[in-house]
């Protein structure tokens, strides 16, 4: 019997779910797409100071490790032969900068981290300036702002025809990879002296993980793949190699960078651990990887991550959008090494998940997140209550960073349901809004969104998503299409083949479907109506000394000259009382 269930499995492959928070490794059935097990590993975050997110790379290597050997241990309680894993992908945290001694194969510097993501990375809004503006995560986990003032130094030096943005599909910003690595360069002695001795190598954290796997300083690989290349700032996305103009202004030498490759094909061998041998071949960024596990192969699908904030895909084929709705133009996956390019516009929720934290954390109107959807249900209404949860300002499509935070529209009958309600609309109304812009940009309206992530849980908000967007929304009945993603795009490599990305031989996923319930007219309303809140949202943080919350009493000269010349006139006053 045993044996006929192995027989029956064929191969499997396996991925690395890595992230800022956990990293993970799951192993499928490449004929069904079906999940056989995983382990996941918590790992640390440090904040050496404040505005500062670091994490060890030695601490990410070594869970990789051991959610490896984990996950193959419960395969073997399972009766499954871990020899039929034939591939490996890797899935991970993009933009954030590693630099490693290639001879020691030890780091010289912590990971410069990009902030909490969805899934699990959060969104940063970029303010036409080149300023940024970090948005709230789970735990106040914000971007690492230590780049702030390299980024503001470089702005000054783009001309006016702005070859950066032009070049990478990005702006310039603290989030992306090149900034950081400029900085360890600047402020790492170690990490300079590595480089004037042709012993420093960077990467993203797949570049470290694929070195790491594949022998580290006994002959790893060091690549990286063109997703994750195309969110360094180095990276032409039209030629798809290291643009030469592009690290001259960043001032950051060629030589240190790894090889570009396809997302699907045989980067090296696992030199190490149970799985010794066993070829690594699937290499994306986790958004991109996400849009690869829900199978949006096709120009103008889309996909949505609903997590602390939200990621929003949409694929434009092999055609290079850029948005002028302040959207982000980025690689969506290159799947063989002859096979041709697709890119992507991408759009980011900064507050979704973090707004029902806010409910339950700071105003402790639910005790856990779950019980929202209970809350909602009981008046299936806000009753006018709108909430726009603009905490650090406004992202896309406004990019407005002197907004925040507002409830509005409450009467005496408006309870603590009603503002569950509206939170859950705010997270819909903002995901409409960045539809809205894609749908401006690429020219073609979605007929459906497809979405994942843990909020897709809440069926109340899968339902309100439906309604505000006017399209359904259709969630897969498994949730893991980041590691999915990877684990098709391992398979599916030259030299491996055991995943095939044809339409007709891919697996058949069950999809729960929300159709819209309410009509047009009511729909636009309702929008109409958010887009209002929004806008008396905007123009309230209007200095930086009151954002700065500097104790000075000074800190406003006429505040100050008031001060000091009421105590004077008090002082004198006294005085000549006194002598009187």
């Amino acid at each position: 019997m045993a044996a006929a269930r192995k027989a029956a499995l064929g191969p499997l492959v396996g991925a690395v779910d890595q992230g800022t928070s956990s990293t993970r490794f799951l192993v499928f059935n490449s004929r069904t797409a079906e999940l056989l097990s995983h382990h996941q590993v918590e790992i640390k975050q440090e904040f050496p100071r404040e505005g500062w997110v670091e994490q060890d790379p030695k601490e990410i290597l070594q869970s990789v490790y051991e959610c490896i050997e984990k996950t193959c241990e419960k395969l073997r309680e399972l009766n499954i032969d871990i020899s039929n894993i034939k591939a490996i992908g890797v899935s991970n945290q993009r933009e954030t900068t590693v630099v490693w001694d290639k001879l020691t194969g030890e780091p010289l510097y912590n990971a410069v981290a990009a902030p909490v993501s969805p899934d699990p990375s959060a969104p940063v809004a970029v303010v036409p300036s080149g300023s940024s503006v970090p948005a709230a995560g789970a735990s106040s986990v914000w971007l690492d702002l230590r780049t702030q003032s390299t980024v503001e130094n470089l702005s000054k030096r783009i001309p006016g025809n702005n070859f950066v943005k032009s070049k990478t599909g990005l702006p310039l910003s603290t989030y992306f990879s090149a900034v950081k690595l400029r900085w360890i360069l600047d402020n790492v002695r170690k990490v300079q002296k590595a480089v004037e001795e042709n012993r420093a190598l960077f990467g993203t954290i797949d570049s470290w993980l694929i070195w790491s796997l594949t022998g580290g300083a006994k002959g790893g690989v060091h690549c990286t793949d063109v997703t994750n290349a195309s969110r360094t700032m180095l990276f032409n996305i039209h030629s798809l190699e290291w643009d030469k103009e592009l690290c001259d202004f960043f001032e950051i030498p060629m030589a240190i960078l790894p090889s570009v490759r396809s997302s699907s094909e045989i980067y090296g061998l696992m030199k190490a651990g149970a799985l010794e041998g066993v070829p690594i071949s699937g290499c994306l960024g986790d958004q991109s990887a996400a849009l690869v596990g829900q199978m949006c192969f096709q120009d103008g699908q889309a996909k949505n991550t609903y997590g602390t904030g939200c990621f929003l895909l949409c694929n434009t084929g092999h055609k290079c959008v850029f948005s002028e709705h302040g959207l982000l133009t980025t690689v969506a996956y290159k799947l063989g090494r002859d096979k041709p390019v697709y890119y992507a516009l991408e759009g980011s929720v900064a507050i979704a998940g973090a707004v029902i934290r806010w409910l339950r954390d700071n105003l402790g109107i639910i005790s856990t997140s779950e019980e929202i959807e209970k809350l909602a249900k009981e008046v299936g209404t806000s009753y006018g209550c709108y909430f726009v949860p603009a905490f650090s300002g406004l992202y896309a499509p406004y990019w407005e960073p002197s907004a925040r935070g507002i409830i509005c529209g409450l009467t005496q009958f408006t309870n603590k349901c009603h503002i569950a309600f509206a939170a859950l609309e705010a997270v819909c109304f903002q995901t409409r809004e960045i539809l809205d812009a894609m749908n401006r940009d690429c020219g073609i309206p979605l007929s459906h969104l497809q979405v994942d992530g843990g909020m897709t849980s809440n069926k109340i908000l899968m339902q309100l998503q439906a309604d505000i967007l006017y399209i359904p929304v259709v969630k897969p009945s498994m949730p893991e299409t980041t590691a999915l993603g990877a684990a098709m795009a391992a398979g599916a490599a030259e030299g491996v083949g055991v995943w095939s990305l044809d339409p007709e031989d891919l697996s058949a996923v069950t999809m729960e479907r929300f159709e819209p319930q309410i009509n047009a007219e009511e729909s636009e309303i309702r929008y109409s109506t958010w887009k209002k809140a929004v806008m008396k949202s905007m123009g309230w943080a209007t200095t930086q000394s009151s954002e700065s919350g500097d104790p000075s009493i000074f800190c406003s000269l006429p505040l100050g000259f008031f001060i000091v010349s009421s105590m004077v006139m008090l002082i004198g006053a006294r005085y000549i009382s006194g002598s009187l």
